[in-house]
């Protein structure tokens, strides 16, 4: 199975990506040369935590950001599970649907760990991206149709590039929007 991004992204020397599931393995994979860059998706909980550590511990900096949609999300449960009990989710997306339903709501690192353990049974139910349920059509239904959502993402680098200045996109698509407001 391919690991998300979400979890984060090393660019390796070698123009390799590498998929790690600790951001502290990452940092320190960059500071040893390793790599030389990684992608967090800015809503991660410990987004403010690693922003800090890169800065301050490891001498890594923030040098790009993206927005990219997800792919189409949704609470996925076990067929054989009638009424689920536990939901397996990446705290970032608690609020994307209402989860009263379940008894017990299992904080995971990734939604490709919810999905992992959809797959081996270890959750009744998990968000996760819908295309599981279609590529396990025999395990998995779709109980909540989220769609996708626009995520921020943060590249780090090791070569800081704001020079201590303010870093903007003067022809961003929201300049021409803000315009029309002002």
């Amino acid at each position: 199975m391919p690991r998300c991004l979400c979890c984060f992204t090393v660019l390796s020397e070698s123009g390799k990506v590498l998929f790690v599931d600790e951001f502290s393995d990452g940092l320190k994979m960059m500071a040893d040369g390793a790599a030389d860059f990684m992608i967090q998706v800015a809503v991660h909980p410990d987004c403010a935590d690693i922003v800090a550590t890169a800065h301050l511990d490891h001498g890594i900096h923030i040098v790009d950001t993206f927005i990219s949609p997800s792919k189409a999300l949704g609470i996925l449960t076990r067929k054989e599970i009638e009424r689920p009990k536990t939901l397996a989710l990446q705290p970032a997306t608690k609020n994307y649907a209402d989860l009263e339903s379940w008894e017990e709501l299992i904080s995971v690192s990734s939604i490709m760990k919810v999905a992992e353990g959809l797959l081996d049974g270890t959750y009744d139910s998990g968000l996760t991206t819908l295309e599981l349920a279609e590529q396990h059509p025999d395990l998995l239904r779709g109980d909540v149709h989220i769609g996708t959502v626009d995520d921020p993402w943060i590249v780090f680098g090791k070569q800081r590039v704001s020079g201590g200045k303010l870093l903007a996109w003067p022809d961003s698509p929201v300049t021409g929007q803000l315009a029309a407001h002002g």
